[in-house]
């Protein structure tokens, strides 16, 4: 490809995604479908690009993307509202994920002939929301922000139960063996270790920040500490992905919980939940480093995830997809009943949203990033025998994030204002 061409087409491309990112605002289209569509156009259709020369980075791409937007989901959570909302969030995500993996898997046995396993993988793969594509479609929605955390809290652990019930059953399908003692004990022990990595090391990162930030390029080291982050607790077998969002989440909520801890002076009235008086010097220097690190972690995030989205259009192949069109609607109805039924299971979970809320939250399920990272790795992994997945992932993709854009434009129209929380009730007298 000639090199003016590359810049034009480069630029043309973060152009784009500027413009659909904003758009998101007005109609609602989720940028993803826009950047996908972009890459079919530039690809298959126009041939501007070959994809095979992307085709190794696709993968990496992704995966940065990934974790940069987890870390700034991170940054952006507080810890009243995961407390609040965690065993919620939780719930819907491992029902979720679980039901909708299974649901694809016995359309993958009846379509595809499959065993269990490879049904399973399929299912592993296709079966978690993506919180990289979630995310920014929340902010521009007026939904509570008791059920934006909710999904959110969901999106998070998604994430990681997809890349370890992936990794899990490419293990299994590899020679190794798993019972349901071992898988739990996997489970559990990942996270463990993925939580207590990231809490560790973003209370002592916290600590730096105050001398890092005065310095040129603060900004690039932080970013260099969310990849060592991921690369050591991957290489202990720890959950990654979940250890970079509590690394995100103690950089901005250590501070105050030090305080809440009495570890510091000027704490004495304070307690878990209720905000702690800050020296005002103090207070504003620590919004300014929190907001410059939302900045430039959301902005490199944008540019990978733009990267990713219009490289995965790009590499798509038409004769794949058509020839995958009625499993993909099959795999989607799997999934929205799937989805269905989790919502309408968990009500004791979130007694307070209304039936418009539980409506919207069965909408919301966008696959995305990890959907499409998955199962480029296990194409990797397995070889022609999943020559299928990538078409079937986008496929998928597509199909779960124009639901989305019905949850979206449901949205507007039921909540067409901000949502205030709902007035506590007062307590009432007690006779003298």
């Amino acid at each position: 490809m000639d090199l003016n061409l590359f810049f034009a087409l480069l630029g043309g491309l973060l152009v784009l995604a500027f413009l659909a990112n904003r758009l998101v605002r007005f109609t609602g289209v989720p940028d993803v479908i826009i950047l996908m569509a972009t890459g079919v156009v530039i690809g298959p259709v126009l041939h501007w690009i070959n994809p095979n020369l992307f085709r190794g980075a696709t993968h990496g791409f992704g995966s940065l993307a990934l974790i940069l937007i987890l870390f700034e989901g991170g940054l952006e959570l507080k810890i009243r509202e995961i407390i609040s909302h965690f065993a919620g969030g939780f719930f819907l995500s491992l029902f979720s994920y679980s039901l909708s993996a299974v649901g694809v898997a016995l359309v993958c046995r009846h379509a595809l002939h499959f065993t269990w396993i490879p049904s399973l993988l399929v299912g592993a793969t296709l079966g978690c929301v993506s919180s990289a594509i979630i995310l920014p479609v929340l902010q521009q929605v007026n939904l509570r922000r008791e059920v934006k955390v909710t999904l959110l809290v969901e999106a998070s652990f998604g994430d990681a139960l997809a890349v370890l019930a992936v990794s899990t059953l490419l293990d299994i399908a590899a020679g190794g063996s798993a019972s349901a003692k071992v898988v739990s004990w996997s489970l559990f022990s990942s996270i463990i270790l993925a939580v207590a990595s990231g809490a560790l090391i973003g209370i002592l990162w916290s600590y730096l920040l105050p001398l890092l930030s005065e310095e040129r390029f603060w900004h690039v080291l932080t970013f260099a500490a969310v990849l060592l982050v991921y690369s050591g607790v991957h290489a202990m077998h720890g959950n990654d992905l979940v250890a970079v969002l509590v690394f995100g989440f103690t950089l901005a909520n250590y501070p105050a919980a030090r305080k809440r801890i009495h570890l510091v002076e000027d704490a004495e009235s304070a307690d878990w939940f209720s905000e702690t008086p800050v020296k005002q010097e103090h207070r504003k220097s620590l919004a300014h480093h929190h907001g410059q690190m939302l900045t430039f972690h959301g902005e490199l995030a944008f540019l990978i995830r733009t990267f990713f989205f219009v490289l995965l259009g790009a590499l798509v192949e038409y004769a794949g997809l058509r020839k995958r069109a009625v499993l993909a609607l099959g795999c989607f109805g799997a999934i929205l009943i799937a989805r269905w039924i989790a919502v309408q299971s968990g009500r004791f979970a979130w007694r307070g949203f209304t039936s418009h809320e539980r409506e919207l939250m069965t909408w919301f399920l966008p696959r995305g990033l990890i959907t499409a990272v998955l199962g480029i790795e296990i194409v990797e992994a397995r070889g022609a025998e999943f020559e299928f997945l990538p078409s079937l992932a986008f496929a998928v993709i597509l199909i779960t994030n124009l639901a989305l854009l019905i949850g979206s434009l449901r949205a507007r129209r039921l909540f067409p204002e901000p949502v205030p929380a709902p007035a506590e009730m007062p307590e009432p007298e007690v006779p003298a």
